[in-house]
């Protein structure tokens, strides 16, 4: 059981808005993946005036190979095992009892709300140790106000749910058992198991028809593979040679889940629609009001290298509000003019590039003759020398309907062909074509882009680079493959492996949970929030 010490700095470091706690003391989290103390979600390394960067960043393959291994077995130490015999001792969310600590009538805004919450199984029996799934959210869906909560898991069964009240009115309060400890534990030691779980197809051209074979990061075949490698980072992804055509007739790509499962029939049953994202708290609202004296206090405006808090803020109005700044408004054209824009990654950064072209009515789509609805993108302001561009990222991406992977690349060598500087600005996302692979995977990927931004900033220190985060998407679609279990672990292992650069993040996650969305591909108000934090970055 941890300290009482170790429960205190634990409570700084995880985050609050959905949070995930199987580890075992703080101390281990810090020192195995040296995550910082306060995680800044605007900025989470504070800008320096002279960035300490090597001359020569040069890092071999065996060094990142190491650097992975670490990472994968502090991962495995920080998740332990729980296996259960029967469902009925998993964490039930009827049983649990969440109460609220010092209850008033009448609640101020400003204040911290606090609940203490008592994790039990189906019999009743209270937990011995923590680490269920949670995530805490408060709402006034009248007022279209929300905030993610804090979550201290204390290891031993209970956890404190802590509330910020942003805004008066009448609030509902919101806990919900994602997954319990035992559930987490299956979908860790699941997710690890293989790569098959996703097959591809590849369509080589044979004059005017092609000819279709299996491809993988990783293929269990004894037919000759064509292997795709970038050498530099050793990234490497594979299809069955068609015979009689070379590998370089490689031209589309589409995928389809297959029906391999790593999960027993008994795990299974804790991912059933009924069992995930349960509510703990039913019929919790409370009444805040204004209180004399509590006037809320001017903040700074929002720009890069800016710290947050936790949470970093709340929707209000359907308009996000940091805690540590404000977002001053913004004139888009205005701010773009002159910026080359490079949005790298997933779909989820590609709705910036729908917002952008949506939003500038000058803006204008180049043809660069491709198809399908994840074909290179750029649009151009010739007047005002705006330059926008999106570019999904290498394998693995998946999707049913079928994409050119011609022009296909990392985005490691993207930036590597970057020149950057003052009028650049390059966005990455990162993470959910990732989730239904072994995490060695996106640590490999995040190594390479981290690898590649610390050589653009010794050729051109004063690039913006930003990394968004994930959102949170659907609790009940493909869990073992999807669940935003596997999205949580990625977005802590991604702040620790960057935390070491001059880089800002966008954090949607914590937006997302605010907004309530459980959309991978949320409105255009959610979208239209992040691209605002961008704009006052820039501007």
């Amino acid at each position: 059981m941890a300290n009482p010490k170790s429960l205190s700095v634990l409570s700084l470091i995880l985050a609050s808005w959905i949070i995930f706690t199987v580890f075992q003391n703080s101390t281990k989290i810090r020192t195995a993946l040296k995550l910082p103390i306060s995680l800044h979600h605007w900025n989470f390394i504070a800008k320096s005036s002279s960035p300490k960067l090597p001359l020569h960043p040069v890092v071999s393959s065996v060094e990142t190979e190491i650097r992975i291994k670490r990472i994968i077995e502090k991962l495995d130490q920080l998740i332990p095992p729980r296996p259960f015999t029967h469902i009925s001792t998993t964490t039930s969310a009827a049983h649990s009892t969440a109460t609220i600590l010092h209850p008033r009538d009448t609640y101020c805004r400003g204040d911290q709300l606090d609940i203490l919450l008592e994790a039990r199984d189906h019999f009743g029996h209270r937990k011995e140790y923590g680490g269920d799934f949670l995530r805490a959210r408060m709402s006034s869906p009248a007022l279209k106000a929300g905030a993610s909560g804090k979550v201290t898991d204390f290891n031993n069964g209970t956890y404190l749910v802590s509330f910020t009240l942003f805004w008066e009115g009448w609030v509902s309060l919101s806990i919900r058992l994602i997954h319990p400890s035992e559930g987490v534990s299956a979908l860790w030691r699941a997710r690890n198991q293989g790569y098959d779980r996703v097959i591809f197809t590849g369509q080589f051209a044979s004059g005017s028809s092609h000819v279709d074979t299996d491809c993988a990061l990783v293929l269990n075949s004894s037919a000759e593979l064509c292997e795709y490698l970038d050498a530099q980072d050793q990234e490497a992804f594979y299809c069955v040679r068609p015979q009689h055509l070379p590998c370089a007739a490689l031209t589309h790509m589409h995928s389809r889940s297959t029906a391999v499962s790593y999960l027993s029939r008994q795990e299974w049953r804790l991912f059933e629609r009924s069992n995930v994202g349960v509510e703990i708290m039913e019929n919790n609202a409370i009444n805040v009001s204004k209180c004399n004296g509590k006037n809320v206090p001017m903040k700074k405006k929002c720009k890069f290298g800016m710290a947050s808090t936790i949470p970093g803020g709340h929707v209000w109005k359907e308009t996000w509000n940091p805690v540590s700044c404000s977002l001053a408004p913004i004139k888009m054209k205005e701010c773009l003019r002159g910026k080359f824009i490079y949005l790298m990654g997933d779909s989820t950064i590609r709705q910036w590039m729908e917002y952008f072209k949506n939003s500038i009515s000058t803006l204008k789509s180049v043809d660069l003759h491709e198809s399908g609805k994840l074909q290179h993108q750029l649009a151009v302001d010739v007047d005002e020398n705006i330059h926008i561009q999106w570019q999904k990222h290498g394998y693995p991406l998946i999707g049913s309907l079928t994409y050119s992977v011609k022009e296909i690349e990392y985005i490691a060598r993207v930036i590597d062909r970057t020149g950057g500087g003052k009028n650049t600005v390059i966005v990455i996302s990162l993470g959910q074509h990732f989730r239904p692979f072994p995490i060695g995977v996106f640590i490999r990927r995040t190594l390479n882009v981290h690898k590649a931004i610390q050589r653009l900033l010794l050729r051109s220190p004063d690039t913006m680079v930003i990394i968004k985060a994930e959102n949170i998407r659907e609790l009940h679609s493909d869990v073992e493959r999807f669940s935003d279990f596997h999205g949580y672990v990625q977005y802590l292992a991604i702040k620790d492996i960057f935390q070491d650069l001059n880089v800002g993040l966008i954090d949607a996650w914590d937006l997302t949970i605010a907004y309530g969305t459980n959309n991978v591909h949320p409105s255009q108000s959610v979208v239209r929030n992040q691209v605002s934090i961008l704009l006052n970055y820039i501007c």
